[in-house]
């Protein structure tokens, strides 16, 4: 059977071992295929053929509940659940998204897209299904180094205390836990879960416990010395401890192992993790080779590995430059990652510098107060997360750094509207979760020179900083002014309107005042530049003068830098002057190129020209807004 000819996972159940391997070598295929035409999640989605299979194999989806973590493991999953037919539409406007999403197919259990939450909700879907006195499996696959994230542990420790009938999977992928396979691993697996083992220890602490005074403490040697046993040759002792009946380490590209693995445990009753082996980008030499390289990619040249993309420097690579070269006279600067050191640029600090970068896993919380303890005993530490994973670390920067006025520098990237990887990957709503946050400046540059000024104004500053800046090319603007602490720049003068612009939105607003020019129209747009604290005197006076102010930024307008110019014009008393705000409407934003999403929203300099052209047409009028 080809896999164009599987509309579900009941396709699968009859296929022999030789005929379920020529599939997974059809479904890498299809996967290489189509994420070097359009990018993805490469080396994740290969290293997990196998396991896909032999879940869809063994559990009965859509009635059995399979939870992937993370989500950028589940191409394989997309492609056994009868999406074949639409998987070129992969991240791409309307079409498949790159994660699993309840709306897209019942097959997909939960939705995700950040790390470490499968356990946590499979568990609670353990829990209703009990309640609610059904029948059928709950299995939660984690993996790719969500592990080192506390949410995991939290899961755990609650199901082991439950007892409950859950099924763990963790994707071991060389990325977190050390490999160990080998016909030792495999020959204990084979007992562990084999009947013969489970009876004979049943019934010989049975046996032990019936004796008279001395069964009890024997019976405890004889689980003392079973533990030992095993953790002398598995890593599953943590597990253990925690209430899991631990299985493995079994080969996880070995999908007939994998079938009778999951079979057997199909039927325990109690919580149990399974621990597979892989491959992280299994299937491509290149992936193989470089898998992190492979993690994430755009477009690339199937026959090399080359991508397709020019070279031109990210505001990630700027910012890691940037650093870098201030960490050079600065020996108390030190950077911190949570599992993101390619992403956000930070790959050559940590070559550089390799005794003052610390990659912390996928456990954002713990960065914000780890990098609070650095600053609270005399380190400058500067913390680079992607603005939607920030969100995790809320309290953190409330508590442990904002409150306690130390200087944590955090580097926001990807701010703003990401693209193709879509709702749990924009950073929509960055400014609306930190300008409200006492003690704390933010700031938004408009190029990669301005990013590169706030950065080393940052580490002079006696208190936390945010700098929030988007994903992609980073501009080199011409006639720039040097970025002065709480001083926004006002690029042109006008007396018709005033637009004020953050961040990447400045270059559209100037571009859109342009056409207003040859319409007649003399705005004046200014360059925010600091979110927190607002340059009060010059956004006032330009009001002022204008009468009319439109807001663009690229963020959620509830609690955005538009609301902070209602708040400032209302406590100024300014009347007379009408707001309109462009920004991101209350919605989550889908998944679609950066420049479709923004012409979507207006946030491009079409869009920016179109909205100033209907809000000047509006008679002038006190105080009030519109938004969209």
């Amino acid at each position: 059977m080809h896999l164009k000819d599987i509309k579900g996972p009941e396709d699968i159940k009859g296929l022999s071992a030789s005929e379920l391997e020529e599939l997974a070598e059809e479904i890498r295929h299809t996967i290489i295929t189509c994420v070097s035409a359009g990018g993805g999640h490469l080396a994740s989605s290969l290293g997990v053929v196998e396991l896909a299979i032999a879940l869809h194999c063994v559990f009965d989806s859509p009635r059995d509940r399979i939870v992937w973590d993370v989500g950028h493991q589940s191409y394989p999953h997309k492609l056994l659940t009868g999406r074949y037919e639409r998987f070129h539409t992969l991240r791409k406007y309307g079409g498949l998204g790159g994660f699993p999403r309840v709306s897209e197919s019942p097959h997909d259990a939960f939705g995700t897209g950040h790390s470490s939450t499968s356990i946590s909700a499979a568990l609670g879907m353990v829990e209703a299904r009990d309640l609610r006195g059904e029948q059928h499996k709950v299995i939660a696959v984690i993996g790719d180094g969500a592990m080192t994230a506390g949410l995991a542990f939290e899961g755990l420790n609650h199901a082991g205390q439950l007892g409950k009938d859950l099924v763990v999977v963790l994707n071991d992928n060389e990325m977190s836990i050390s490999p160990n396979v080998g016909a030792l691993s495999r020959y204990l697996n084979r007992i562990l879960t084999g009947d013969v083992y489970n009876r004979m220890k049943k019934d010989l602490k049975a046996l032990i416990g019936g004796i008279p005074r001395v069964g009890a403490p024997v019976a405890r040697f004889a689980e003392r010395a079973e533990e030992s046993l095993k953790g002398l040759f598995l890593p599953g002792m943590l597990f253990e401890e925690l209430g899991f009946t631990y299985v493995g380490p079994i080969d996880g590209h070995d999908v007939d192992l994998l079938i009778r693995t999951l079979e057997k445990v199909k039927d325990t009753a109690a919580p149990t993790l399974v621990h597979t082996i892989t491959k992280k980008g299994k299937g491509y030499g290149f992936s193989e080779q470089d898998p992190c390289s492979f993690h994430g990619v755009g477009p690339f040249e199937l026959e090399t590995g080359s991508p397709l993309s020019s070279g031109a420097a990210s505001y990630s690579d700027v910012f890691g430059e940037a650093l870098t070269e201030l960490a050079e006279e600065r020996p108390a600067v030190v950077a911190i990652s949570a599992a993101m050191k390619e992403g956000t640029g930070l790959t050559a600090f940590a070559r550089r510098f390799p005794e003052r970068f610390y990659d912390v896993g996928i456990a954002e919380p713990h960065a914000a107060t780890f990098a609070a303890g650095l600053a609270r005993a005399g380190a400058r530490p500067v913390v680079a997360i992607y603005s939607t994973f920030l969100q995790r670390s809320y309290d953190e920067i409330v508590h442990d750094v904002c409150l306690q006025n130390l200087p944590v520098v955090f580097a926001i990237d990807r701010s703003g509207i990401v693209g193709e990887d879509g709702p749990t990957h924009h950073g929509a709503f960055d400014i609306s979760y930190l300008r409200h946050i006492p003690n704390l400046t933010v700031m938004s540059p408009r190029d990669g020179t301005e990013l590169k000024e706030m950065l080393a104004l940052a580490l002079a500053h006696p208190g936390p900083t945010a700098i929030r800046y988007p994903r992609g090319k980073a501009e080199e603007l011409p006639d720039g002014t040097p970025v002065v602490p709480g001083e926004s720049e006002v690029l042109r003068e006008g007396a018709e309107l005033a637009i004020l612009a953050v961040g990447n939105m400045v270059t559209p607003a100037v571009e859109a005042a342009a056409r207003l020019e040859e319409e007649g129209v003399h705005p004046t747009v200014v360059n925010v530049r600091f979110l927190k604290p607002l340059d009060e005197g010059t956004i006032s006076r330009v009001a002022s003068v204008c009468g009319r102010v439109l807001t663009v930024e690229e963020n959620a307008l509830l609690g955005g830098f538009g609301s902070s110019v209602l708040e400032l014009l209302s406590r100024s008393g300014l009347t007379g002057v009408s707001v309109d705000m462009l920004g991101i409407p209350d919605e989550f934003v889908e998944q679609g190129t950066q420049a479709e999403l923004r012409r979507r929203y207006g946030l491009d300099a079409e869009g920016i020209y179109a909205r100033a052209l209907a809000f000047l047409r509006k008679s002038a009028a006190p105080v009030r807004s519109r938004v969209s």
